[in-house]
């Protein structure tokens, strides 16, 4: 990791091995069989497979166990027996059988077996694909401040700059090197503590992503003593490297390996200063009216009908320097989008994005090296900085302590927030820290928020509950000309064409998202050489994404955060069988995008893609399994497990945001969303947190110092 301060030595990072001699041997085994026709690469299979084994380092110790679970259940003799009637050792097998036996595993009836075979070809793909020899291979040109801009849409564009736009124009240059910058003040990294602390506040916010800055900064700019946890570490435009891999698994929750407990979902969140806001593709979107005024009459939520809430739009648009997309910035995977839903007569609308002189390089998703994207690292966080309050990065709070009896009236009961620092490069506990103060504001993610309560013995009721995800799948067009999906801007378009599905207020929305190799590889179905095939015409494909409404049967909660006796925390989540049937139908309607757009052929992410080649043919993407692991499945969106409400039994807090019977302990963070939205989450989640900011700023004017 480039060190964030030059007065400040960064050693590199200590990995122990994860994964006993038999799992890596087993490991040994399955690799050549996915990798088959792969690339190939210098590195020896020993270097692989250690390198495998140190990517397991940021998952927490029950989900490592449950990776070496898998190997070891695949390297044995049962699973084999199970799928080919032979009962040998994979590594014993013959090549051809090996690969007939994987591929029967990722198709397999038994749900655990077909879990595992999932769960170890995506880190085999995700790993492979991570080294420059095997993706300069396929094609990838890699970052853009390395070399000269490859396509159109990659760059700054002609003209001249305009402060309603959020493109750079003009002569530009992309620097190569940048000098690490000293820390703001404010800011006390790991390596900065030298002993364990204790201290007071008036207020602690725990988490640093688009509801826990936003009200951070709010809180102290009207004279709140405020202090700021969180568990990633701070980074700057000199960290961002666009260096895809490295970046991935130092900036994202659990080193983007995350998923649901049975790996069906994979998860991706951000775990850094700036939290998902650092690593989101930027565009913003106000919630729908219908959201707002479905919210207001099923759960109680008041003082954010659609009129109410414009204003809050338009002032957090404005702080994060929100413009629309110009019509010759989009990339051509935007332009499949785009000119695809014209062309059906769809509605279709160019994005805000939260930049400024985005210089399109791509790499929206591993940090801005360029210090456009306006995410909170920096807008609030500098403000919740300048007005004087203090942020501890690398810090892992284990729990809160409600330390007084509650009067019920006057200043909240104190809370003590216990934490753990840890060492940025060994992982280890550093040191200790402890915070008092009467209001604390938790904000740490739809998984992290509802788990940290019920280790706090504060869950129940609704926390943890009604987990929403957004749930999303790809269809991939294959393309005669190239699309080049890791350049130009990500994400710029939407099509919500069929948000309000058959006439209810949940159906799909279709995205684009941009595709590099290790996160690509990973994602894309098949092993061996189908696998091969996709990959080398990285250059030629576009992807689109549906993002599905989940929550159609509004009484059902599809999936839950929950944290067991020994700490671990268990993330289960299934489509409902409405949620299926809006899923299934974001599969042809994303295919008639691509036709329209004049791909050859379009094809699914399930286990054995359904591929068509005709627009007459895209009801039959609609026939295949939308099971655990059938079809590849991801959400950014993770939101709802602690949601506002006023019945303590199906919500996590008041409509004020406060924990339900725990004065002065408040949410701000997706978690709180009462049902999923239709629409990215970034805007949302900045405006709910600028509304219950200001009522806590009021409700508790007596307890700041000032």
């Amino acid at each position: 990791m480039t060190a964030i301060n030059p007065e400040i030595s960064t050693p590199p990072r200590v990995v122990l091995p994860h994964l006993s001699g038999p799992q890596r041997g087993s490991l040994a085994a399955l690799a050549p069989c996915v990798l088959q026709g792969a690339p190939t690469s210098t590195e020896p299979l020993d270097e692989f497979v250690a390198r495998c084994d140190a990517r397991l380092e940021r998952l927490p110790a029950h989900r490592r166990a449950r990776v070496g679970l898998a190997l070891s259940v695949l390297g044995g003799r049962t699973a084999v027996l199970l799928v080919i009637g032979k009962p040998t050792r994979f590594a014993d097998l013959a090549a051809d059988d090996q690969t007939r036996c994987f591929g029967r595993w990722l198709n397999a009836p038994l749900a655990p077996l077909r879990s595992a075979a999932h769960a170890v070809r995506r880190l085999l793909l995700a790993v492979y694909y991570a080294r420059s020899e095997v993706t300069q291979a396929i094609g990838y040109a890699g970052p853009l401040h390395r070399r000269a801009p490859r396509v159109p849409w990659e760059g700054p564009l002609p003209g001249v700059s305009r402060p309603d736009e959020p493109v750079a124009r003009g002569p530009v240059a992309l620097p190569t090197q940048i000098a690490p910058a000293p820390l703001p003040h404010g800011v006390i990294p790991a390596v900065s503590m030298g002993a364990d602390l204790h201290r007071t506040a008036d207020v602690v916010v725990i988490g640093t992503g688009a509801g826990g800055a936003v009200t951070a900064a709010r809180l102290a700019e009207v004279g709140f003593d405020v202090v700021v946890l969180e568990s990633g570490a701070y980074h700057t435009r000199a960290d961002f490297d666009e260096r895809e891999a490295q970046l991935t698994e130092r900036l994202y929750a659990d080193g983007a390996l995350r998923t649901t407990d049975d790996a069906s979902v994979a998860l991706v969140q951000g775990n850094t200063v700036g939290g998902s806001t650092t690593v989101n593709w930027m565009i913003m979107l106000r919630t729908p009216d219908f959201v707002l005024e479905q919210w207001a009459a099923e759960s109680g939520v008041y003082g954010m009908t659609p009129r109410e809430m414009s204003s809050v739009f338009e002032r957090v648009e404005r702080e994060v320097h929100a413009s629309a997309v110009p019509e010759d910035a989009h990339s051509a995977n935007n332009r499949i989008l785009l000119d695809g839903a014209r062309s059906l007569g769809w509605k279709v609308s160019t994005a805000q994005i939260n930049a400024t002189n985005c210089v399109r390089c791509g790499f929206c998703g591993v940090g801005c090296r360029h210090d456009a994207k306006q995410s909170t690292l920096l807008t609030f966080v500098p403000r919740a900085l300048a007005a004087g309050a203090t942020l501890h990065a690398d810090t892992h709070v284990d729990r809160i302590e409600v330390r007084e009896r509650d009067t019920g009236s006057g200043t909240p009961p104190m809370k003590r927030v216990h934490a753990t620092v840890r060492d940025p490069h060994s992982g280890r506990p550093a040191r200790t820290l402890t915070i008092d103060a009467p209001i604390v504001v938790v904000a740490g993610g739809a998984i992290g928020t509802p788990a940290l309560l019920q280790r706090s013995g504060l869950g129940g009721g609704g926390v943890g509950q009604w987990l929403r995800l957004h749930p999303t799948t790809a269809i991939w067009g294959r393309y005669d000309r190239e699309i080049v999906t890791s350049t130009g801007i990500p994400l710029t378009t939407m099509c919500d064409e069929h948000l309000r599905w058959r006439g209810t207020d949940f159906g799909f929305w279709i995205e684009t998202p941009p595709m590099h190799p290790s996160f690509t590889a990973a994602a894309m179905p098949g092993i061996g050489h189908s696998h091969r095939a996709m990959m080398s015409s990285f250059n030629h494909l576009g992807v689109l994404i549906g993002l599905t409404r989940d929550g159609a049967e509004r009484t059902r909660s599809s999936g839950r955060v929950r944290v067991n006796r020994r700490g671990e925390t268990s993330i289960q989540y299934a489509l409902t069988s409405e949620d299926q049937r809006r899923v299934r139908a974001s599969l042809s309607a994303t295919a008639q995008l691509h036709f329209a757009a004049g791909a050859r052929e379009v094809g699914t992410m399930h286990s054995t893609p359904i591929v068509v080649r005709t627009a007459g043919d895209v009801a039959r993407l609609e026939e295949g399994s939308v099971g655990p692991n059938r079809i590849g499945l991801f959400s950014a969106h993770v939101n709802g497990t602690c949601r506002m409400g006023t019945d303590p039994s199906t919500s996590g807090a008041t409509p004020e945001g406060e924990r339900h019977g725990v004065r002065g302990l408040y949410i701000s963070d997706g978690s709180l969303l009462p049902t999923s939205l239709g629409v990215n989450p970034q805007e949302t989640i900045m405006a709910i947190a600028t509304v219950l900011a200001e009522r806590m700023a009021t409700r508790h004017a007596g307890v700041t110092r000032t």
